[in-house]
């Protein structure tokens, strides 16, 4: 987080920027030095960034490593319950069908109201296929939905090609909010959060299998359910602040499993600082590699993804079914 705000296309003095810091604390009153051009750039651009990154990325990862636990399989992520189509396709609905900006500020909410309706879509699919919200029944169902929401999109796309750049720029994902985006995300974060954390024992539970979870006198349908609901909210509310970045739910929790064990009152906190701390610094490489044109954060995030992602394909050599 130091790094990200001392480093960018304009140079900052370590020191200055230090001092800025203790400025802004309650209570205390230091002359840092810099300039008011540049102590908005910090307050206004870079501090609101970071924070950004530090909360999706959390968000993404925990999410990611509650996933894992629910389906209990290494290749789960945020987006496999549709909560990427359906985010996908209400953002490209605000866009195709509201013309002028002041659709900008209606994209969080759609971008929200879409993940949270994708997940709850695709569950009630599974719900109602597998009698029961079977692991296999759930992702069948979130692939299903995840391909007819994103045939709906393609279609709507091509009623305003001109509108093209601006949607694809929204899918790859992008960190730059302001405070406002921050003050939108954190009620749904401190929600999301703490459920999970709550539930990381009922998962190491449910790791043993269902029978074996439901012989121990553990509700499995009522904590998957719960675990479920507070991943996809957490999903549903990166989303809606940053588009759709992918991969950080994939990384982050098996390095942390494979560093720290598998035990889930472990991975789910380590995964929450993990993640923070992994788009933060993929964010960085996103605006300095090129600076001062920036590339989007979902691009870096695919490039360190796509091949972690065959290893981790190629070390599991079977998956629940």
């Amino acid at each position: 987080m130091l790094a990200a705000l001392l480093i960018g296309a304009a140079d900052l003095a370590p020191r200055k920027v230090a001092l800025q810091l203790l400025d802004w604390l309650p209570f205390v009153s230091v002359d840092s030095g810099l300039f008011p051009i540049e102590q908005g750039l910090l307050w206004e651009l870079r501090l609101p960034r970071v924070l950004l990154a530090v909360i999706v990325g959390g968000l993404l990862a925990a999410a990611g490593a509650a996933y894992q636990g629910v389906f209990r399989n290494p290749l789960a992520d945020p987006y496999l319950l549709g909560a990427a189509a359906g985010a996908g396709l209400t953002t490209t609905a605000v866009i195709v069908l509201m013309k002028g900006d002041d659709n900008a500020l209606l994209i969080p909410v759609a971008a929200f109201a879409g993940a949270i309706g994708g997940v709850l879509l695709a569950y009630a699919l599974g719900n109602v296929a597998g009698r029961g919200g079977g692991t296999a029944t759930l992702v069948l169902a979130g692939v299903a939905v995840s391909s007819f929401l994103t045939a709906i999109q393609t279609f709507l796309q091509q009623l305003r090609v001109e509108e093209l750049r601006r949607v694809y720029a929204w899918i790859l994902g992008d960190v730059g909010g302001d405070w406002s985006h921050i003050r939108l995300v954190i009620p749904y974060a401190l929600v999301s959060v703490v459920t999970m954390l709550l539930h990381g024992r009922l998962l190491d539970v449910l790791s043993v299998g269902d029978d074996e979870a439901a012989s121990l006198g553990l509700n499995v349908v009522r904590v998957r359910l719960v675990v479920l609901l507070a991943a996809s909210l957490a999903t549903a509310s990166a989303v809606a602040v940053s588009g759709l970045i992918g991969f950080v739910g994939i990384v982050v929790p098996h390095v942390v499993r494979r560093l720290a064990g598998g035990s889930y009152r472990t991975v789910l906190p380590l995964s929450l600082l993990g993640g923070a701390a992994f788009l933060v610094l993929a964010d960085l490489i996103a605006r300095t590699v090129l600076a001062p044109a920036e590339l989007p954060i979902g691009v870096v995030t695919a490039f360190v993804g796509a091949p972690f992602f065959v290893a981790v394909l190629r070390m599991t050599r079977g998956v629940e079914t």
